[in-house]
Formats: C-alpha cells, sequence, structure tokens
C-alpha cells in the first residue's frame, strides 16, 4: 500500500498520530453542522503552528469549546473569552478566539437562512479555490487562503487532500459523490 508521501516521512508517535486523522478524518465528508464548525476551528487555530500541534490539543478544544456546539459558542459571554484565554491546553489567541465565537453567530444565521453549514457549502460548491477563499473571508473571521484551502481539503470540498495512489483517497471517492461529480 502506497500513503500519501508525508505520512510514509514520519515514525513512531509522531506517524501515529498523523495517520489516524490521515486515514480517518482528513478529505472525509463531514455531515454534522458542529463538527464542520469544529474542523473550521482547529484549521483558525492551526494558523502560525503546526497541525500536529492542534492534533495533540484537539480535546482540549472539544472540552473548552462545549464540543463544538454551535449555540452554544454563539452565547458566548465575556467571562467565557476570559475562560479560552486563561485555557492552557488551547492556542490562546484572542483574534482566534473572537473569530470563533463570531463565526458561530454567522453560521447560526446561515442556518437559518439555508438550513445548515452544509447545505450552506453546498449552495456554493464547486468554486475555484480563489472563489471559496474570497467567499470565506466576505463571510467569516480569520479565514485566509492557507485556512480556508485546508478547511476544504479537510472535509472533501477541494480533492488535493490525497495522491491518488493512496488508499485513502480511493475510500473517499466511495464516498465523496462530490468527487466524482466535480474535477475542483
Amino acid at each position: 500500500m502506497s500513503y500519501c508521501s508525508y505520512i510514509e516521512t514520519l515514525v513512531g508517535d509522531r506517524k501515529e498520530l498523523n495517520k489516524n486523522y490521515h486515514d480517518k478524518h482528513y478529505g472525509f465528508p463531514i455531515h454534522n453542522d458542529n463538527e464542520l464548525f469544529g474542523r473550521l476551528i482547529l484549521e483558525i487555530n492551526q494558523a502560525g503552528l503546526s497541525w500536529e500541534t492542534i492534533l495533540k490539543k484537539e480535546q482540549s478544544f472539544r472540552k473548552a469549546y462545549n464540543n463544538f456546539d454551535i449555540k452554544k459558542i454563539a452565547g458566548y459571554t465575556k467571562t467565557d473569552r476570559q475562560r479560552l484565554l486563561a485555557d492552557t491546553g488551547i492556542i490562546r489567541n484572542k483574534l482566534k478566539i473572537n473569530a470563533a465565537i463570531e463565526n458561530a453567530k454567522t453560521i447560526l444565521a446561515l442556518q437559518k437562512e439555508y438550513g445548515s453549514f452544509e447545505k450552506w457549502l453546498e449552495h456554493h460548491h464547486p468554486r475555484t479555490k480563489d472563489e471559496w477563499v474570497k467567499l470565506f473571508k466576505k463571510t467569516f473571521l480569520f479565514t485566509g487562503g492557507e485556512i480556508v484551502n485546508e478547511f476544504l481539503m479537510s472535509i472533501g470540498y477541494l480533492r488535493e487532500a490525497h495522491s491518488e495512489n493512496c488508499p485513502v483517497h480511493k475510500e473517499i471517492l466511495k464516498q465523496n459523490p462530490m468527487w466524482t461529480r466535480n474535477k475542483i
């Protein structure tokens, strides 16, 4: 079996951590709005850091952000912001914390208009990477090109998540009809 070259270069605990994400999560479609939002929070927090750092802190993020419950996060108060800034288990960046809270409010509005965050994404699919980046920057806080690109690849909206000879790529093709309909 030939995996994506990045995974093949890792060893030990690093390989196990990254391979689990690679094999079971990266590029697979997500149909739960809270999980989609959670992935966006993680991608935003990865900015300037390694993805491995975020993977190691994922459970702490889940705990700190009420398991990525959009409604709860949208209702966070100044006290919640202070709690997050003091939480050593997550990335304590005021801009990233504020983005999570404000983006939760935005997603609530999108859910009201489109029925779900997932349906909002589907409504705009397919787009080029540049079109997605422009849309995300207009809609959400703290969403630059790399964050949007990685978010969309990680949830199966862009095909570049895995090399074509990777067995995970073949599994995603079975689960993601968008990939067979669109080459974007």
